[in-house]
């Protein structure tokens, strides 16, 4: 049975939350909080997963979110939950913990949405070019 949703892509997105170069501003402030979350010890972090956010939620190409697994890697109780759930192969479980970003990410969830959050109300003009990428790849978005 293949795996419902896929491992981590080669790096993570021009738009991830986690990478150290994306503008800040270009999620929403909720979207930014839900990263902190899984800097809890691994018992107190939501069980899902974090899935890459340049797909829709319904998308057959769902994937588990790559700067989300560089960030967090082997203490993410959703992997965990996945894996035993049937959400993801062994395969999609050990690529997501032993993924290595060849980007710099921020070095926690708090960092990133700490970055994320600073100039959500003001968007930088690289961010606002971003945002526009988005809405014109994922259907479910407000703009």
């Amino acid at each position: 049975m293949p795996s419902p949703m896929r491992p981590p892509a080669p790096h993570p997105c021009d738009s991830c939350p986690y990478r150290l170069d994306v503008p800040s501003g270009v999620w929403e402030y909720e979207e930014y909080e839900k990263l902190r979350r899984y800097d809890a010890v691994t018992s107190e972090q939501p069980p899902g997963l974090f899935q890459c956010p340049q797909a829709d939620a319904g998308s057959a190409a769902r994937r588990i979110c790559a700067g989300w697994a560089g960030c967090h890697g082997q203490g993410l109780l959703g992997l965990r939950v996945a894996l035993l759930e049937g959400w993801i192969d062994e395969a999609a479980f050990q690529a997501a913990v032993e993924y290595r970003s060849p980007v710099p990410l921020f070095g926690s969830g708090n960092e990133a949405a700490d970055h994320g959050q600073a100039d959500i109300h003001q968007p930088t003009a690289e961010a606002a070019q971003l945002i526009g990428k988005l809405s014109r790849t994922r259907s479910d978005l407000r703009v």
